[in-house]
């Protein structure tokens, strides 16, 4: 009976997790005056993203000069501001073919001035830059962010004028080294007077698009956006993870120059379609609308907010927020975090003390629970790493930008094989990990930690690899010890919630930003566990399976609907990341483990599941093969 229930609850969580990733439908030519148009906005895209418009090509002119008309036509005062190259972005001009010569080796930034009714008040800017890479026509990077500038400005004044002065920033250079940037942050006469900051970005050609990235002390600008952008066309993506991990990676774009000075501010970007990146693929013709609406109704929501503020928001504290299926966002200082922690704690308290009395659970079977749970993390940092590396190398070994184009491309492959890796370690731990003879297990385990170990050994010191390397040796370990495995359901129930609350509290007291990945799912999970342990410790009845299926599904599309930009994100390299929202998933379909009579059979599914990830993975070399000559 259990099996129904846990088909039923993955089939509806796969449902909610692919309805909330789905763009808006965009808007056309007769949306309202004060609303965000995709087919206005796109009538831009289709003159600017023409041909690759690089600093100092032909094509670079004509988009600069017709941009300065546009602006002129929306409105806007408009000036342009020259400043020099960095010997950097001369460098890679040169390499990729272009003429640093021919822009007289400077970028020219394009400033269009929208005056506010008080002028003494902050103001605020919307940024985009219009350059592009000398291969890719920039439909979406940043063709994009340049059209749903402009759009929102159009809408803007019609709604009638705000108080703040806005300010349009179209910066030259952001592919070189972000040089027009640079450039306008460090002497242009209206930089002092900028209070927020709204950046407009893409990698890629696809998908909703994310805030992925606030300035520090965020926790105003976090409750103006979640009034705000939640009025935009499909809703919002954001939480602070992405804040988070963003801040620790070495990438950059233009909102990297205001951040460090402390301007508040956000950073959009949709990522999907990512073999559009820097490619000529990126053409207005495959750009999907949906994500033109998605990041240019967000961006309208928040600088109009912005504009008409009272009071700009200031740098306070950073705050720990996420959207829950793009519908709004809940946001709260990381101190609650620990309350958070307490009540998910208090509740497994409960489910554990009527689990103890009425179905037998003994410390013990906790205990063995919580190692089942190490064991899928440790396994499944060694299995997600093998599965990706069917794919192609890491991007730290790709031989050349091509290379990693080319596994950029390959991305959606790569996730593909990796999700239905670990969605068959679940399976396995649901069937029973103990069944299969323990020497197989660990044979299998020990041949895919062969290759990090190699790579460690001829030198390769990544995370990745040192991480898939001593998660391999202790899963093997485990694997080695099958009687430590958890030989009842709510001992493996309860283990795992247990588990989830050591990282929630881990992760709440080193990175707080991050803890609602395991806090918020350990939650429901408690108290799915609570309720199952009142009505029906036996899980055997509807009345204890329901809340808990209720809860698996709507834990698990939440998960679902987070794993896909965080593979995008970072998947690449690190692709254990899925493990991670794979353990919370697991712990939430947990007590829905078939019964024996079908377990044998559930393990084979997986076993199938494993090989099919495996494969998918390495087709990816198949359909994405790399291209030699160099055409990014």
């Amino acid at each position: 009976m259990r099996l129904w229930w846990l088909i039923g609850s993955l089939a509806v969580a796969l449902a909610i997790g692919v309805l909330t990733l789905q763009v808006p439908r965009p808007a056309g030519t007769d949306a309202a005056r004060t609303d965000f148009s995709t087919a206005r906005a796109m009538a831009d895209i289709q003159v600017i993203a023409q041909q690759p418009h690089p600093v100092g090509s032909p094509e670079h002119a004509r988009v600069q000069a017709w941009l300065i008309q546009r602006m002129s036509a929306l409105g806007l005062q408009v000036s342009t501001q020259t400043g020099p190259l960095s010997p950097r972005a001369i460098r890679r001009l040169s390499a990729e073919g272009g003429d640093p010569a021919a822009a007289d080796f400077s970028v020219t930034n394009l400033i269009g001035v929208l005056p506010g009714r008080n002028p003494a008040l902050p103001a605020v800017a919307v940024m985009a830059h219009y350059d592009t890479t000398p291969h890719s026509p920039g439909a979406a990077d940043d063709s994009t962010g340049v059209a749903a500038a402009l759009e929102a400005v159009r809408a803007i004044r019609a709604r009638g004028p705000a108080e703040r002065t806005l300010v349009v920033v179209l910066t030259d250079g952001e592919e070189l080294n972000l040089d027009g940037a640079r450039v306008f942050w460090s002497d242009h006469i209206l930089r002092d007077r900028i209070g927020a900051v709204i950046n407009l970005e893409a990698r890629g050609g696809g998908g909703r698009a994310m805030m992925f990235e606030t300035g520090r002390g965020n926790a105003q600008t976090v409750a103006l956006f979640g009034d705000a952008a939640v009025r935009a066309t499909g809703g919002v993506t954001s939480n602070s993870l992405a804040v988070f991990v963003y801040r620790v990676m070495p990438n950059g774009t233009d909102f990297t120059i205001p951040a460090r000075r402390g301007v508040q501010g956000m950073n959009f970007a949709f990522i999907g379609r990512p073999e559009q990146y820097h490619a000529p693929a990126s053409t207005p013709d495959a750009l999907d609308q949906g994500s033109v609406q998605h990041i240019g109704a967000q961006a309208l929501e928040t600088v109009d907010a912005l504009l008409r503020a009272d009071a700009l928001p200031e740098a306070t504290s950073d705050v720990v927020y996420g959207d829950v299926f793009g519908q709004f966002v809940v946001h709260y200082p990381p101190v609650l975090g620990w309350l958070l922690w307490g009540v998910a704690a208090g509740l497994l308290g409960v489910a554990a003390a009527l689990a103890r009395k009425r179905a037998g659970l003994t410390a013990a079977e906790v205990g063995r629970g919580m190692i089942d749970g190490l064991w899928v993390l440790t396994a499944g940092l060694v299995l997600t790493h093998a599965v990706r590396l069917a794919g192609g190398p890491l991007s730290s070994r790709a031989e050349s930008a091509d290379a990693y184009y080319t596994l950029l491309a390959r991305l959606p492959w790569l996730e593909a094989g990796v999700a239905l890796a670990v969605l068959a370690l679940l399976l396995a731990v649901l069937g029973g990990r103990a069944r299969p003879d323990r020497r197989v297990t660990a044979g299998a385990l020990t041949a895919l930690t062969l290759l990090p170990t190699f790579h460690l050994i001829t030198g390769d010191f990544s995370v990745p690899t040192i991480v898939a390397t001593a998660a391999g040796v202790i899963a093997i370990g485990l694997s080695l010890a099958p009687q430590w495995a958890a030989r009842t359901v709510w001992g493996g129930w309860t283990g795992l919630i247990a588990l989830v609350l050591v990282l929630a509290a881990t992760a709440q007291a080193a990175a707080p930003e991050t803890a609602f990945l395991f806090q918020w799912p350990a939650l429901l999970a408690a108290g799915a566990a609570a309720a199952a342990a009142a009505l029906n410790p036996g899980l055997t009845r509807p009345a204890a399976l329901a809340p808990v299926a209720v809860a698996a599904a709507i834990g698990g599309g939440w998960l679902i609907a987070l794993a896909h930009p965080v593979f995008l994100g970072i998947g690449m390299d690190l692709p254990g990341a899925l493990i991670l929202l794979g353990l919370p998933g697991l712990m939430l379909i947990r007590p829905l483990s078939p019964e024996r009579g079908v377990a044998r059979r559930v393990l084979m599914v997986a076993l199938a599941i494993l090989v099919l990830g495996a494969g998918v993975s390495g087709y990816a070399r198949i359909a994405e093969p790399v291209v030699i000559a160099s055409t990014h």
